[in-house]
């Protein structure tokens, strides 16, 4: 890949870069491609471990004018502070939870996310797993692999006209509920205050949700603000007919109390695109038979990475240029 140092091979890689491009530090995983697209305008230091991205920013720092992450992976008070020509921050996808907000806006430096790039690949993959979860997809393609024919086994509920519950009414949060429409959903949610324009049911509470609907939907955004709000209390309200999706992020759901629910058939079913645990994975769960895991794939496709790597690029280019961010956090 031309233009791209590979910080994490690279003692010093000042001798090899160019004068004419931004220097952007980039500590997310790539492909390839991407990479070579990204590294046509911009000056690539592509740092996707933590070796990688702490030598980089110890010899390198005082050069970075940007610097591209995405949520999980983040970016520190400490690292903002060791690259004092950083001017711009873009987060590749929605989420920016781990990236240190303060610490940027007190340098005035510029932030921006990839918001609205992946929605519909999210809403999608969380639809999928609501469907499987509830006809109990993984267990019939388990039993038909085995020669188990239908009479042998008990009648999966239907979707249509379950009662859904969405933890977290933004964009994503509302195509997942244009998607339910289609199934004749009824439709509720729970935000930090209700939204004028939409038609569902708001409940004050997330428990008061999750005790009214048949599937519980987590899109919420991550950080403290939201970390095990899905806990015992919520699960039990949820009830043994009850199934939970969390599309959000892992620290959303306590793990322990998901297990206990799930053991004890205190709740139906889960699908889970994301855990605390991640990358790896979550030991509590995968020996559950009513548990659907995938791994952290909700927002990946080729549209939506190539319109999140679109997006940066006009974030950066709009910085730079002094137009400004298109998509500011």
């Amino acid at each position: 890949m031309k233009n791209i140092v590979h910080c994490a091979h690279s003692a010093s890689s000042n001798a090899v870069t160019s004068t004419t491009r931004i220097p952007l530090l980039i500590l997310n995983g790539m492909t390839p491609q991407h990479l070579d697209q990204i590294g046509q305008r911009f000056d690539v230091c592509y740092a996707p471990t933590p070796d990688a991205r702490a030598q980089a920013i110890t010899q390198q720092g005082a050069r970075f004018r940007a610097v591209l992450t995405i949520g999980a992976v983040g970016l520190t008070a400490q690292e903002i502070a060791a690259m004092p020509a950083l001017e711009l921050v873009c987060a590749l996808g929605a989420g920016y939870e781990n990236v240190a907000l303060d610490a940027a806006r007190a340098r005035g430096i510029a932030l921006a996310n990839g918001a609205g790039t992946n929605d519909d690949c999210v809403a999608d993959h969380a639809f999928g797993l609501l469907i499987a979860i509830v006809r109990g997809m993984r267990t019939l393609d388990q039993q038909c692999r085995a020669g188990v024919w239908r009479d042998a086994i008990g009648l999966p509920p239907n979707v249509s006209r379950k009662r859904l519950g969405i933890f977290g009414l933004g964009t994503i949060g509302h195509k997942i509920a244009r998607r339910a429409a289609g199934f004749d959903m009824e439709i509720g949610y729970h935000n930090r205050s209700p939204r004028a324009e939409v038609p569902h049911r708001y409940f004050p509470s997330l428990q008061e949700l999750a005790a009214w609907c048949d599937v519980l939907v987590c899109a919420t955004p991550g950080g403290a603000s939201t970390r095990h709000r899905v806990n015992a209390e919520v699960l039990q309200a949820l009830g043994p007919q009850g199934y939970l999706v969390n599309i959000a992020r892992g620290s959303v759901v306590d793990t322990q109390a998901l297990a206990a629910a799930l053991r004890e058939r205190r709740i139906a079913g889960a699908g889970l695109d994301v855990y605390e645990s991640e990358p790896a994975p979550p030991q509590e769960l995968v020996g559950l038979d009513n548990v659907l895991l995938t791994p952290h794939v909700a927002g990946w496709s080729p549209e939506a990475v190539q319109a999140s790597v679109d997006r940066f690029l006009a974030n950066a280019e709009g910085h730079f240029a002094g137009r400004g961010v298109v998509s500011p956090i």
